[in-house]
């Protein structure tokens, strides 16, 4: 695979940094089985999935690191700790890999790569830290005695109205304030003269910086290799494999209908009304109205409904009930119905398809005249607000919502949604429409005597 060939110096293990945390600078010359090419990535995209949650739902930083340090020994730990580098290695350059090809998505790798180191290198010694330090070429000076006893007072009164404590450290660097934009913006240092005066327990915030931009990078370039080169050499091996990590689901299976309750015409439009979520009641709404969707909108809305419990039998029903009214009974037979029979596994390979997850509407592309992919994505704020009255969203949680959308928490904004219009939390967060429609109707057969069979759920990676 070309893009984890180098060279190994120094004894080092190609990442650029011969202590137990990689800085990733260099791609490894390791050699690993394909399986491992996807198992590795997903074990360290549940970490990454989990970080992006527990950030996006304000967690506080002690429990970010509690939260981090479970995901680590559960997903990435391995009893060899040379073996658990390894891992660490091979899972991040594979995604790398996955995450470089869109905006989106590389904007979204970079920050939940950087949160990760974060909390791993606050985890070193001091020791092991300046090494990282000047691995990255981080060569500040430690205040002086002498300057230090100068500002002591200042650096005393930013303590106390930052750190509640009228005691400062006794070590600090000195460093242009431009080196720590996030600290200068959460107004967590001192400044004077154009520097900041870092305490030692801040100076993580400096390490991220330099990571960060060198992790973007390396994104860039990854892209253009991939654009250039990667994806048309390995167009039969890897870069299949690529796309499914694109659009990975990790939770429960929706492909199969027989599992969930069944759902009939009758009471479509009730329950469109009460437990779809945003993007497919969008999509069952221009359904109805224009009665034609295009392919992706078909696939989008058609595998949802074959997810939720309607039959082959009653989806060929709707549809065919829909479409007759644009483009007649026969031409529907002809050139739409073996689509639908196609979902279903009963034409060409007969595969069972997979309702779409969040990430995978997230990722969508749609074009003028396209209708799927994600409300709170491709939406404009004054559709997406007109959407969310609609469904009967108050001002404040619309608020929240559009601050989510804001900071491109598009899940977590549909999670937000869903706890508005159902009155209860949502503590797993929602990463699928179908299990928005499970979630909801289950809330209201708590409720109301709803004529509903249980529901049951099969983990698996979907």
């Amino acid at each position: 695979m070309e893009i984890v060939r180098s060279q190994r110096r120094n004894g080092s293990d190609g990442s650029g940094s011969a202590a137990s945390l990689p800085l990733y600078k260099t791609a490894p010359s390791l050699e690993f089985r394909l399986d491992e090419f996807g198992q590795y990535a997903i074990d360290r995209l549940r970490v990454l999935k989990a970080i992006s949650d527990g950030l996006s739902r304000g967690k506080k930083p002690e429990e970010m690191d509690n939260l981090v340090g479970e995901l680590w020994r559960a997903n990435m730990k391995h009893q060899d700790a040379d073996e658990t580098l390894r891992k660490d290695i091979i899972s991040h350059f594979v995604l790398r890999l996955v995450y470089c090809r869109e905006e989106e998505m590389r904007r979204w790798f970079l920050s939940m790569e950087t949160a990760l180191f974060r909390y791993r290198f606050r985890l070193q010694n001091a020791e092991a830290q300046k090494s990282i330090m000047n691995e990255l070429q981080l060569q500040y000076n430690v205040l002086g005695n002498a300057e230090y006893e100068t500002i002591k007072d200042k650096l005393t009164e930013a303590a106390r109205s930052v750190y509640f404590t009228s005691n400062p450290e006794s070590v600090f660097y000195k460093v242009p304030f431009e080196d720590v934009p996030e600290l200068v913006a959460n107004r967590r240092v001192f400044i004077l003269k154009g520097f900041a005066f870092v305490p030692r327990s801040q100076v993580v915030s400096l390490v991220c910086t330099i990571f960060r931009s060198n992790i973007s990078k390396a994104l860039a370039l990854t892209n253009r290799k991939w654009r250039t080169m990667i994806q048309d050499q390995e167009k039969d091996r890897l870069a299949p494999m690529v796309e499914a990590l694109g659009n990975i689901y990790l939770g429960p299976d929706y492909s199969k209908p027989q599992d969930c309750a069944e759902i009939s015409l009758k009471d479509i439009n009730q329950l469109a009304s009460t437990s779809f979520p945003l993007c497919m009641r969008h999509l069952f709404g221009k359904l109805r109205e224009d009665h034609h969707l295009k392919h992706q909108g078909r696939m989008q809305l058609g595998l949802f409904l074959k997810g939720v419990g309607l039959k082959l039998e009653d989806a060929l029903a709707f549809w065919k009930a829909e479409f007759s009214q644009k483009v007649g009974a026969e031409r529907f037979d002809k050139e739409y119905a073996y689509s639908i029979r196609h979902n279903y596994g009963k034409e060409g390979k007969r595969t069972d398809y997979t309702p779409y997850s969040c990430q995978k509407i997230i990722m969508s592309t749609p074009s003028t005249g396209d209708h799927h992919g994600c409300p709170y994505r491709h939406f404009s704020e004054e559709n997406l607000r007109a959407a969310l009255n609609k469904m009967g969203v108050g001002r404040r949680a619309m608020d929240d919502i559009m601050d989510k959308v804001r900071n491109r928490h598009y899940q977590l904004a549909c999670t937000l949604t869903f706890e508005a219009t159902h009155g209860t939390s949502c503590e797993t967060g929602i990463n699928h429409p179908n299990q928005y429609f499970v979630e909801s109707r289950k809330i209201f057969q708590s409720k109301v005597n709803l004529p509903l069979v249980k529901f049951s759920q099969q983990f698996c990676l979907a």
